[in-house]
């Protein structure tokens, strides 16, 4: 199983660092693991002059899976938006045919006081959060600036983004958002899917709504309901055990499942997987470069290590190897052990190394 390994930018390096050591664990172990690692983002532009060079992409394309840390720093802000580090991430989105972004927000009992939430309110949250991830308005055409535009405001510069999807894009994210809460219906939850849209303004988001309609007449042993996206923001921090698999565009789910993160107490905690049609997939912390706590040892690692987890039972095909790292970071979280992020008030915490140290330990 050959896995490509992009660190990235900012605390990527440092979280991916731990992700591997539990890897390399399970590959003593006698599980048949492969790495090649290659640069991304800000550093690839540093070192090749691109976020996405050639030869990164050809590893990533030629491998079962592709652990990724972070890409983002401010001192590229001002380069040409295709030159971005940001530009990395959504160039393998599309270059891979990522379409399928999977963030579960689970909160474990020992953090419930790290919620933004009452415990009462969080406690047993486990939501599965499906973003359709290569349409939406981040990929629509036309975009872009134009000088003199004609209208109400002609002589005045203007900015502009087509939200866009086709019934393909959609009738495929609906599949996987069902199946998910099928699968998680036989292991005991609801087996509900919330849509979230703005079908009341959007004529794309209408159009969302009928094929994920339709889509669910062949699900029949799945409860689906529509819910519009400001009324979901509203829910998700009212009454969030109300949702079971929520399904929505990429920019609602972008924002959405970030707003989910804080429930489980930080976003350090929230791994994720994007999917293609094969199976094969990237998985990635969902939290950003954090180029502020770079290099100082204060990143908290779980969410890289969970993603590793993710990557075990999606593209690789291990199950049990998967379980075996979601118990550790369970058995050390029961053990207290917390980094700054999940730490409360006046308790102690511990550094990204140290928080590694003890999963792989716990892994026994």
């Amino acid at each position: 199983m050959n896995i490509a390994v992009l660190p990235g930018d900012g605390i990527g390096p440092e979280i991916v660092a731990q992700a591997m050591r539990v890897l390399q664990r399970l590959r003593d172990d006698g599980l048949k693991l492969e790495f090649e690692f290659a640069d991304v983002g800000g550093t690839a532009y540093e070192r090749h002059g691109h976020p996405l060079p050639p030869a990164t992409l050809a590893l990533a394309q030629g491998a079962d899976a592709v652990l990724f840390g972070a890409v983002g720093d401010p001192r590229f802000d001002r380069l040409e938006r295709a030159l971005r580090p940001e530009q990395a991430i959504l160039g393998l989105r599309k270059k891979l045919g990522l379409f399928a972004n999977l963030r579960p927000a689970i909160l474990y009992p020992e953090l419930a006081q790290a919620s933004s939430l009452k415990p009462e309110v969080v406690s047993g949250l486990d939501i599965l959060i499906v973003r359709e991830l290569t349409g939406d308005i981040y990929f629509g055409q036309p975009r872009g600036r134009r000088d003199a535009p004609d209208g109400a405001f002609a002589g005045q510069p203007e900015a502009f983004d087509t939200m866009r999807y086709s019934r393909p894009e959609i009738e495929r994210i609906a599949h996987v958002a069902f199946q998910a809460a099928r699968t998680r219906k036989a292991a005991g939850h609801a087996g509900r899917v919330t849509s979230v849209d703005k079908a009341n303004v959007l004529e794309t988001f209408q159009f969302w709504k009928d094929v994920v309609t339709e889509v669910h007449a062949q699900y029949p042993d799945i409860e689906l309901e529509h819910m519009y996206v400001d009324n979901a923001a509203m829910q998700l921090v009212r009454a969030p055990k109300k949702f079971d698999v929520v399904v929505t565009g990429n920019m609602f789910g972008d924002i959405l499942s970030d707003e989910a993160a804080m429930l489980t107490g930080s976003i350090g905690m929230l791994p994720s997987a994007s999917l293609n049609e094969q199976g094969r997939g990237l998985y990635e912390p969902s939290h950003g470069s954090a180029p502020d706590i770079a290099g100082r040892g204060l990143a908290n690692p779980l969410a890289t290590i969970l993603s590793a987890a993710m990557m075990l039972r999606y593209s690789l095909g291990q199950p049990e190897a998967a379980q075996r790292v979601e118990k550790a970071v369970r058995d050390v979280l029961r053990q207290g052990l917390r980094t700054a992020d999940i730490a409360e008030p006046g308790q102690p915490s511990v550094g990204t190394e140290a928080m590694g140290d003890a999963v792989v330990a716990a892994l026994g």
